[in-house]
């Protein structure tokens, strides 16, 4: 597919697409079933401020209690994929181009003092100022990734002094899955949270593949364009070259990718630091570029031409996603001498970056034991200058195949508290195959929890709104709102429903796991109903309470075991 260079944000739709194959998505594919299948009593809400339309979902509770709003990623619904969704960003970025615009970053808007619709968008969904963002952006803080050719993306920002995000990784490989399959991976990531979907596509028809993506994209993708390089060169690691990199930018910045995963780091002084790693390196674009310096002996083009890297950058606001492609493949390589020389290597390509007012983020670990984490955050702030920090887990051991989500899900956690900005997920399947649907679920899920995790333990405005509502609502027995309230309602309402499934049941209060008569929350709203009975504040019912029962013991004579009443009456009297 060509696009006109003069033309900053062409009207397209996939369906001009020529693939190799016919498994693409066709009318009957518009993919999942409505949003409130998956999510009851949600809907979409729109905050309409100054021309701006931001979507955010409001689940409906009962009992008069006041709906709650959440982030929404979902994006527009009821599309034909086969047209790709709204072009939200074309009036914005035909005005630039209209006064003559040639570096069209935020970081370039941001730093003139510019307050783009980009920044006001994003502002309206973190509930901060159009100021604030601007001077984030400005300080290179934080970046709202959004190529001038992604019109359809509904923009966000990545910074450690905003929501925590997460992405998903789709994408094919040489053994299996398909451009439908890809398509209905990228709508159910973000149906479930994702806040940014990379495409790692290997296998067959990579453009063809991301072009699909995209034009269906209401998030930002990202790519590893060295992927491409190397299918383009048949797996000849040896003859990959700048030009053919460049290239490769030029088109999938025309298709509208919005930030690049590009190993510069990977310098050929420290290729044999790993040499006595137990896993090596395990990075797959961090392998080619180390094997690229082996073979030709010089150093990575991907350092050494950097700044025309740049110039493609900034032309389409591409961000950078520096790659940590020395990153440890096990704790027992964790912060390390390859791992952290790299870093160094990233806080100086960024300050190249921002020379050009290029967007950047830096890539981190890996596996990291619990105790070594937070090192990896200090020093990543020190030296990469607080450009936002995303990072893969960490996975805080590696005893655990098939529930590495979980493993990696405790470390993301703490190492977004520590001022992560972005979480790459990790699906069950990491280290062992290609995941599914239902694994690119299980990621988001866990990712979701690791990041809402951080926002609260940082204070984040408003994050504990949700948790206040759900405990309300599973304190009052109120068991929709419960389910409906947390991340996944259908799963929360399956595990219920297996031992309670009856409608009554949603009315009652206890659950299987303490029935009617051992249920905490149950037995502590008696004791609020006796103690507004008699008017009298918690501590003392439960002082008078105590009195009463033992007044009872007392009565009954002081035995410490007795009978009950259907003892009694087999004996046919009462307990000695």
């Amino acid at each position: 597919m060509t696009t006109d260079h003069r033309d900053p944000s062409p009207s397209r739709s996939v369906r001009s697409l020529r693939v190799e194959t016919q498994d693409v998505p066709t009318s009957a594919d518009n993919a999942l079933q409505p949003m409130d299948h998956d999510l009851p009593s949600s809907s979409k809400v729109y905050l309409e401020t100054d021309g701006l339309c931001v979507p955010m979902r409001e689940i409906r509770l009962s009992g008069g209690e006041p709906p709650v709003r959440v982030y929404d990623t979902t994006g527009p619904q009821g599309h034909d994929v086969r047209e790709g969704l709204p072009k939200l960003r074309k009036p914005w970025i035909d005005r630039r181009v209209a006064r003559g615009d040639t570096n069209f970053s935020q970081m370039h808007y941001a730093r003139r003092g510019e307050i783009t619709e980009e920044m006001r968008y994003v502002a309206i969904r973190e509930n901060v100022t159009p100021e604030f963002v601007r001077d984030e952006v400005a300080r290179g803080r934080a970046i709202i990734p959004a190529n001038i050719r992604h019109t359809e993306l509904e923009p966000m920002i990545i910074g450690r002094n905003f929501l925590v995000k997460i992405n998903s990784n789709i994408g094919n490989s040489a053994i299996s899955s398909s451009i439908k399959d890809e398509v209905e991976k990228l709508q159910w990531s973000i149906r479930w949270g994702a806040d940014t979907v990379m495409d790692l596509s290997t296998g067959k028809n990579i453009h063809e593949t991301r072009e699909w993506i995209l034009r269906n994209a209401p998030v930002p993708i990202g790519t590893v364009p060295i992927y491409q390089c190397l299918e383009k060169v048949k797996g000849k690691v040896e003859e990959l070259n700048i030009d053919l990199f460049i290239e490769t930018l030029i088109e999938q910045a025309e298709q509208g990718v919005d930030y690049f995963t590009i190993h510069a780091g990977v310098l050929l002084r420290y290729v044999p630091l790993t040499q006595k790693r137990v896993t090596g390196i395990v990075s797959r674009g961090g392998s080619i570029m180390a094997r690229w310096c082996l073979a030709h002996h010089k150093e990575n083009f991907l350092y050494t031409h950097f700044e025309d890297i740049c110039a493609v950058m900034k032309k389409y606001d591409v961000s950078f996603s520096l790659g940590d492609g020395l990153r440890p493949g096990s704790i027992a390589d964790a912060n390390d001498d390859a791992q952290f020389g790299e870093l160094k290597t990233l806080g100086e390509l960024t300050e190249i970056a921002w020379t050009h007012d290029v967007q950047v983020m830096i890539e981190g670990p890996g596996h990291v034991p619990l105790h070594k984490i937070k090192e990896n955050v200090d020093l990543q702030m020190e030296l990469c200058h607080e450009a936002p920090f995303y990072t893969l887990g960490p996975l805080v051991t590696d005893i655990a195949p098939g529930y590495d989500h979980i493993t990696s899900a405790i470390g993301a956690a703490l190492i977004g508290q520590y001022g992560t900005a972005m979480l790459c997920y990790v699906t069950p399947k990491e280290h062992l195959g290609l995941p599914n649907r239902d694994d690119v679920k299980a990621g988001v899920i866990a990712y979701k929890i690791a990041a809402h995790a951080a926002d609260l333990a940082k204070g984040h405005p408003g994050a504990q709104t949700r948790d206040d509502a759900l405990s309300k609502a599973r304190f009052e027995f109120r068991w929709e709102d419960q389910f409906n309230l947390s991340l996944d309602p259908v799963t929360a309402k399956a595990f219920h429903d297996e031992t309670l499934p009856s409608d009554n049941a949603k009315t009652a209060h206890f659950c299987s796991m303490c029935g009617p008569n051992f249920c905490s929350m149950k037995i502590t709203q008696d004791v609020r109903d006796y103690a507004a009975k008699k008017g009298l504040d918690d501590e003392r019912v439960l002082a008078e309470g105590m009195a009463e029962k033992a007044a009872e013991f007392r009565a009954k004579g002081g035995a410490l075991y007795q009978r009950s009443a259907d003892a009694r009456d087999a004996k046919g009297g009462d307990a000695e």
